[in-house]
């Protein structure tokens, strides 16, 4: 039987807010539409929406056309930062996705631009090995829930499970047909009960019960 764990990115594998919010800034400071800077806290509260969503949040006084252009700064720039400046892996993430990888197809699905997660592996090579596939709707156009779907199908998985730390990540994986483990030790809380883990190690055991 073919089984995968699918994954978030931010607040599931790691945390990049501080360095996504010091290159969204410069970006931001560029840009004479708008004075605005964000903080970590703002950048937390954004984790797992879409870049439209994040931008309507952030500029909603900016017309649609030129808070996706300033958007797109942002994000030019949080990919250049971040080659530089990586972010934080959470404790023992490698060691548990080597595990994994010994039983089960892994695979990242974010709600994030082209490049963020091809960024990832560029900031950490060693992961790269470990991981099957990866989408995001910035290569699709596609929502996370749809996109949770494509990846299940294009890997021919007999059982798949979701990892994330927000609500919208259960929303998504309840859009895909698919389990749910809430990364509690992540940006987000969970509206029902469901399975969850307080350290990424803890997958392991959990994405058994859930896969067996």
């Amino acid at each position: 039987m073919n089984k995968g764990i699918i994954f978030d990115l931010d607040g599931t594998l790691w945390d990049s807010s501080e360095q996504v919010v010091a290159a969204w800034n410069m970006a931001l400071a560029k840009r004479p539409e708008t004075d605005l800077q964000i903080t970590v806290a703002d950048m937390t509260s954004y984790m797992g929406k879409t870049m439209e969503a994040i931008a309507e949040l952030m500029m909603p006084e900016i017309d649609l056309s030129t808070r996706l252009d300033i958007m797109k700064d942002c994000c030019d720039m949080e990919h250049e930062y971040l080659h530089t400046h990586s972010g934080k892996l959470f404790p023992k993430l490698e060691e548990t996705l080597q595990k994994l990888s010994e039983s089960y197809k892994l695979i990242i699905v974010s709600n994030c631009q082209d490049g963020y997660i091809q960024t990832f592996f560029h900031c950490n090579p060693q992961l790269e090995i470990y991981f099957a596939d990866f989408e995001c709707p910035g290569r699709t156009g596609k929502g996370k829930g749809e996109n949770i779907k494509l990846v299940v199908e294009r890997n021919n998985l007999d059982k798949a499970v979701y990892v994330g730390d927000t609500q919208g990540d259960c929303d998504a994986s309840d859009y895909a047909g698919v389990p749910f483990i809430h990364a509690a030790y992540g940006f987000g809380k969970i509206n029902r009960e469901v399975p969850k883990i307080n350290a990424f190690e803890q997958v392991v055991e959990a994405a058994a019960e859930i896969l067996k």
